[in-house]
């Protein structure tokens, strides 16, 4: 009995992923030539803001401003911005972050105001687009008229601890969300999308209350989709992992850092993640489990449906093969970062990100 639940638990996501594949499409190039406003926050981005500013200039087919936001940065980014000679490109310089706000949020409010376009692109600063991003994230735009859309770029995975959790964004995403559902449907619970990359129309955004619903918030990927919902606005998720690409993190601390500050607005909620605890452990560490103090055939077809999904993801992402054969252990490895995000949380602890502190959200 146990094995056929394990089975069927890793089946589902399987499934479901083989559908919504068909679905995660990488948009078509515009044939209009849009005006987009590219609003990038930046705190203590010297490593990142020259490429970042640099590829956004690169853009072809698209008329296009650059508003970028220093965010009381400490470091030489001021000055690298300072340096970049283009009539496209405008800084801003960030004030005191108001009480009850995080970062983020402050300067992506800030920097939709200041913009002059009618599309708005949010981005990260460790996000690099290619020459097509801009011109294809105007068609999805256009073709499928939706108020905000997202995109996830292609994750760069170096250290061990990256490859092990960071792939896992695409399996959470297509093997549990059901795109046909979220496509048909303006729903706040089927609102998801990536906080490295968003596009929103000026207008919607501006009725959806933007940046300002979700002021306090640590997940933009999740909040800021679920505002345009409330407000009934449809959002929608194309495939951008062909035209933009993230090295998110660069250590084990910085992930550990970046994906708790995440966890408590999404899956970590004391309701939610005892159901995602089952349905995740039951799905990809039973089976390994099993196939250790009870070999059985279910239990082997049950773990090779994960990794069967892993490694599909793998290759239509271009994601490391070892991540996927090491399913079983990434999921462990990201069911303990989220009990350990609720355990901070309830105790009073907060998150931290870019030198600031902050109580979690749950």
């Amino acid at each position: 009995m146990i094995a056929w639940i394990a089975l069927l638990l890793a089946a589902l996501p399987l499934g479901l992923a083989l559908d919504n594949l068909r679905r995660y499409r990488t948009p078509p190039l515009c044939q209009a030539t849009p005006r987009i406003s590219v609003l990038i926050p930046a705190r203590n981005e010297e490593e990142n803001i020259a490429e970042a500013v640099a590829c956004v200039l690169a853009s072809e087919n698209v008329d296009v401003e650059i508003v970028v936001m220093d965010d009381g940065s400490t470091d030489a980014t001021a000055a690298i911005l300072a340096g970049i000679a283009d009539r496209r490109l405008r800084v801003a310089q960030g004030g005191v972050l108001p009480q009850g706000w995080s970062g983020k949020q402050h300067a992506c409010a800030a920097l939709a105001r200041l913009a002059r376009y009618e599309l708005l692109v949010f981005v990260d600063a460790d996000v690099r687009l290619a020459p097509d991003a801009l011109s294809r994230m105007a068609s999805f735009m256009s073709d499928e008229k939706m108020a905000l859309a997202s995109g996830f770029p292609r994750q760069i995975t170096k250290t061990w601890s990256e490859i092990l959790l960071l792939p896992l964004i695409h399996f959470l995403l297509l093997g549990y969300l059901p795109l046909s559902r979220m496509q048909s449907s303006a729903s706040p619970a089927l609102g998801a999308g990536c906080g490295q990359l968003f596009i929103a129309r000026a207008d919607a955004y501006a009725k959806a209350g933007g940046h300002g619903a979700i002021r306090a918030s640590l997940h933009d990927g999740l909040t800021l989709p679920r505002a345009f919902r409330n407000a009934g606005l449809m959002t929608g998720l194309f495939d951008a992992s062909r035209f933009a690409r993230c090295r998110m993190y660069k250590n084990a601390a910085q992930v550990w850092e970046g994906l708790t500050k995440n966890a408590t607005e999404g899956m970590a909620k004391p309701l939610a993640l005892p159901i995602w605890t089952v349905i995740l452990a039951g799905g990809a560490v039973l089976p390994a489990i099993l196939l250790l103090i009870a070999p059985s055939p279910l239990a082997f077809v049950a773990l090779l449906c994960g990794i069967t999904l892993r490694l599909l993801l793998a290759a239509r992402f271009r994601q490391p093969v070892l991540s996927a054969l090491l399913h079983p252990l990434g999921v462990a490895a990201l069911l303990a970062l989220q009990w350990a995000a609720l355990l901070r949380a309830a105790s009073g602890g907060k998150a931290t990100w870019r030198g600031r502190a902050y109580t979690a959200q749950t």
